[in-house]
Order: structure tokens, then C-alpha cells, then sequence
């Protein structure tokens, strides 16, 4: 059977999927990338984990896979195939794709940044599928977005658009490990309302989510804590809307899955500062984790249906079906 192989590269963890051409998934797996061993055991997993994929393809499916999509996180230069920088994987300059396809057999293989690609499933797959424009935001530990615009994921000139974590809401607030000051994931990521509940609350062990239950329980320091993650969101989005004009914003990741404890107070923070901007639909991503490892199949088909197996550029083909 016909498939692609789907590979999606956490900080801590890697997804895996062998899709068929109509998106059935037909295989899944996990690993861990080992970082703790160091940035070249992290690539040696990363390659490892795909041989395993095509390895069972051929065994279970009759056929190896006829292409690979990658979704890693940091800095990507997609059109070179070259995973730039990921801090929290400790590598710098990979030439990813050179070394995935070497690994499996010279089949083409596509490379994208993490969130975009993330954006991509949920665009054709998920809660953007009905927008011809729409802005992608995962809340995990940090925040990073991806625009889908004119039937596409806008990547930028250097592969780094959507970076609206380090949009600075706060002028001189916390110090951010980008260099800036107050910027947006300093305030609004599910780590940062973990580290500013856990100071509220005086318990080291305490979560984002631990705060979301304590908020709908009527705690009043939860309540502040939560609002002013809320407030610094809501300031980042209109941000983006004036600039974008999405038609769509999907909020995604961890905090996320507060559900509306999130969503009724932020659309509300949204609609309070927008003047002469049109207001957006806010709605929760409908994939959950599996967005990523989606939109790295996609990336794959994309990359076969467009050029055949010869294509090694995946920015063009990474279109959102609207």
C-alpha cells in the first residue's frame, strides 16, 4: 500500500505516523528524542526512528514509503532542508533532509517548522479548514504562530514568520530568553502562568492547569493570575489581527485545554480593544497533538503530488485547502 512516512520532533518526545494517500492513518509510534545524550544522539534518533518506519512499512504494508514529511521545532530553512537552531534540542546547521533521505533509501523528503506545520494540519484538517485566512497559535512553553493565507502557510523570506511569542506586550517587563523584554510567551504561555501560579499559590509543583481548575473553583489569586496571562493574549492577538486580518484564530496547545475558562474571558479581552479592526472567529485547534505529525503527511503528499520524486522544495507546496 502507498504511503509517506510522518515525523513530528518535540523538545522531548517525536510522533510518528505512515499515512496512505486518502490521510488513513495507517501505522503510529512514539519515541523519546534522548536529548539529554546531546544534539548528535538527538539527530541519530530522529534518523533511527524514521528507518524504523519505512523498515515496518515494507514488512507490514507490502512497499517502503514513497516519501517522508518532518516538522521540527526552532529555526528551519525549509526551502535548504536545514534544521538552523532548535535550543531546546541542542542543535545548530542539520542538513535534515539530506541525511532522512540518505537514511531511507533517496526518497524525497520535506521539512518544516514545527508550528507551521502544525498550522498546515489543522488548515486542511482541522478547525481552519472553513478559512481562507487564519492564524495558528499553540500555547505550550512557548508561543510561536502559522499564517494561512491564500491557500498557503506563510513561511516569511527567512523562515521565520508567525513568531508572535516574542511580540513584546509588556515594554520592559521580564526578560525573555530571546534577548527583548516582556514579551508576549513571557506572560501568556502555559509555562508562564505555571511559573506565576506556582508563585501565587506557594506550591513548586503546580501547573497552568492546576490554575484553570482553581479559577473555576473561584479562587481570587488563581482568578488574577489567570487574567493578566488572559489580558497579555489578548494584546498580542489584536496585535496580530490589525496586521493580518485573519478570518480565524486557533488557539491550541496546553493551555488550551482549559477550554472556556480560556476562550469566554479572551474573547472578550479581544472584543474590548478592537476598533476599527474586524473582529476574528476565536476557536479552539481541533487536532490536539496529533497536528503536527498530520501536517508532516501532508507535507510529504504535497511534496509527491507536485513535482514526483525528484521535488526537494516543500515551501510552495504547503497549501491550506480552504
Amino acid at each position: 500500500m502507498r504511503h509517506v512516512i510522518a515525523l513530528d520532533v518535540g523538545g522531548t518526545g517525536m510522533k510518528a505516523a505512515l499515512v496512505g494517500a486518502d490521510g488513513t492513518l495507517l501505522h503510529r509510534a512514539r519515541r523519546a528524542t534522548e536529548r539529554e545524550r546531546g544534539a548528535e544522539a538527538v539527530v541519530e534518533a530522529v534518523l533511527g526512528f524514521a528507518a524504523e518506519l519505512r523498515a515496518y512499512g515494507r514488512e507490514h504494508l507490502g512497499e517502503s514509503a514513497a516519501a517522508a514529511g518532518v516538522a521540527v521545532p526552532g529555526v528551519v530553512d525549509e526551502r535548504e532542508g536545514v534544521a538552523l537552531f532548535a535550543a531546546n534540542l541542542g542543535w545548530r546547521d542539520v542538513p535534515m533532509r539530506t541525511l532522512l533521505s540518505e537514511r531511507l533509501g533517496g526518497i524525497p523528503v520535506a521539512l518544516g517548522h514545527d508550528v507551521r506545520t502544525g498550522g498546515l494540519g489543522e488548515g486542511r484538517l482541522g478547525a481552519g479548514k472553513d478559512a481562507d485566512r487564519f492564524l495558528f497559535l499553540p500555547l505550550g512553553t512557548g508561543i510561536a504562530g502559522a499564517i494561512g493565507i491564500d491557500g498557503r502557510i506563510e513561511p516569511g523570506a527567512h523562515g521565520s514568520a508567525g513568531e508572535i511569542g516574542h511580540v513584546v506586550v509588556r515594554p520592559g517587563g521580564v526578560p525573555c530568553g530571546c534577548g527583548q523584554r516582556g514579551c508576549l510567551e513571557r506572560y501568556a504561555s502555559a509555562s508562564a502562568v505555571t511559573l506565576a501560579w506556582q508563585a501565587a499559590s506557594g506550591d513548586e509543583k503546580a501547573t497552568a492547569a492546576d490554575c484553570a481548575r482553581a479559577v473555576d473553583l473561584g479562587d481570587p489569586a488563581a482568578a488574577q493570575v489567570w487574567q493578566e496571562a488572559v489580558d497579555a493574549l489578548a494584546d498580542g492577538l489584536v496585535m496580530a489581527l490589525t496586521l493580518l486580518d485573519p478570518r480565524t484564530l486557533i488557539i491550541g496547545g496546553g493551555l488550551a485545554e482549559a477550554g472556556e475558562t480560556l476562550f469566554t474571558p479572551l474573547r472578550a479581552a479581544v472584543a474590548e480593544r478592537v476598533t476599527f479592526q474586524s473582529l476574528p472567529s476565536i476557536v479552539p485547534a481541533a487536532l490536539g497533538d496529533s497536528a503536527g505529525c498530520l501536517g508532516a503527511g501532508l507535507l510529504a503528499w504535497d511534496l509527491l503530488a507536485t513535482s514526483g520524486p525528484t521535488r526537494t522544495d516543500p515551501t510552495e507546496t504547503a497549501e491550506v485547502t480552504a
